[in-house]
This record gives structure tokens, C-alpha cells and sequence, in this order.
């Protein structure tokens, strides 16, 4: 990230330091605030994403591309307590478009011609923990509302403003998913 003309130089000793005091302070810049979230909370949301698309690749990406939209948000954003929630959002929004592309990209893949041979054929399976399997089963709202509060610990109000609908709605999301993993997962025992 470019340094401006009144960047703060940060060291690790000093991104500890201030990262254990809580929220960022409002008078810092976009590049402390970033350097000091990233420490924080970069493999969380890391394992949030990751949850919700299905691969790490994606994952790190996501958040990485999370980490420079709040950079270029900072001065918007006006309040350092809304930093953490933006780029909660930032993640949801992020993956919910990978997902829409990755649906477009199965539409338009032709299909291979019979007899020849194909890699996933070939390739031996990964052994996938059932839940997750489970998880990835479900639809993309209740999915996000399980991750969000249940892995990434977050309230009904704070997933409903990171994926952008009501608490309510969430509460309804919560609701169904937990039913469909029980369905689920009570039968692969």
C-alpha cells in the first residue's frame, strides 16, 4: 500500500502492542489501521471465507481483497468501530460473487466428449470431515448465518449488517440450517 504523506511506520513490536488494547484508534491511518487488523484478524476471516467458498486459495484472496477495500474505505468510514464489520461485509459480498461465478463458469464449461480421460476421474478423492460436507450442502444464506455467528462468533445483529438483511432474517436462516445439519448428519452417524 502506498505510503502518504503522513504514514506511520509501523513495527511488529508496536502492531502487538496496540493490537491488544482493542478497537483501532480513530486517529490512526489506513495503513496502521490495516497492519493492525491484519495481525488480528486475518486468519479468522481467513477460516470464515474459506467455510463459505469451499477452497483456501479463494479464501486468502478474499481477504486479502477484503483488507484493500477497507485501505481505500478508510477515510469513509469515519468511525474505527465500523472497521471490523466492513470487512465482515467485505467477505460476504466477496464470496457470495465468487460463488455467482463460479455457477456461471458451470453453466457456459462445455461438456468433455465421451473417452477421454478426465483428472477428477483420475484423481484419488480427499477425505472431507462430514460437516463440512454438510455445510457446503446447504444454501448460501443459511450457510453464511451459520458461519458468521456460529464459527466467527458473531451476533444475530452483526451477521444480519455483514450479510446485509435483517436480524430476523437471520434468526430464520439459523433456524433452517441447524434443521437441514441434523437431517443430515443424523443419518451419517
Amino acid at each position: 500500500m502506498a505510503a502518504g504523506k503522513h504514514a506511520v511506520t509501523t513495527h511488529p513490536t508496536d502492531v502487538t502492542a496496540d493490537a491488544a488494547h482493542g478497537p483501532v484508534p480513530a486517529r490512526w491511518d489506513a495503513d496502521r489501521a490495516v497492519t493492525v487488523m491484519f495481525g488480528e484478524h486475518y486468519r479468522s476471516l481467513v477460516r470464515m471465507a474459506a467455510l463459505l467458498v469451499g477452497d483456501l486459495a479463494t479464501a486468502e484472496a478474499i481477504v486479502q481483497e477484503s483488507f484493500v477495500a477497507m485501505h481505500g474505505a478508510w477515510r469513509r468510514l469515519r468511525d474505527s468501530d465500523k472497521a471490523l464489520p466492513y470487512l465482515r461485509q467485505c467477505l460476504v459480498n466477496r464470496s457470495r460473487s465468487v460463488l455467482r461465478h463460479r455457477i456461471v463458469i458451470g453453466r457456459n464449461r462445455s461438456k468433455p466428449k465421451p473417452g477421454l480421460p478426465r483428472a477428477e476421474r483420475q484423481a484419488l478423492p480427499l477425505p472431507e470431515h462430514a460437516v463440512v460436507r454438510a455445510l457446503r450442502a446447504l444454501p448460501l444464506r443459511q450457510r453464511e448465518a451459520l458461519v458468521l455467528t456460529y464459527y466467527g462468533g458473531l451476533t444475530e445483529a452483526q451477521a444480519a449488517s455483514a450479510m446485509g438483511i435483517s436480524p430476523g432474517a437471520v434468526k430464520s436462516h439459523l433456524g433452517r440450517a441447524v434443521e437441514a445439519l441434523r437431517a443430515v448428519l443424523g443419518t451419517e452417524t
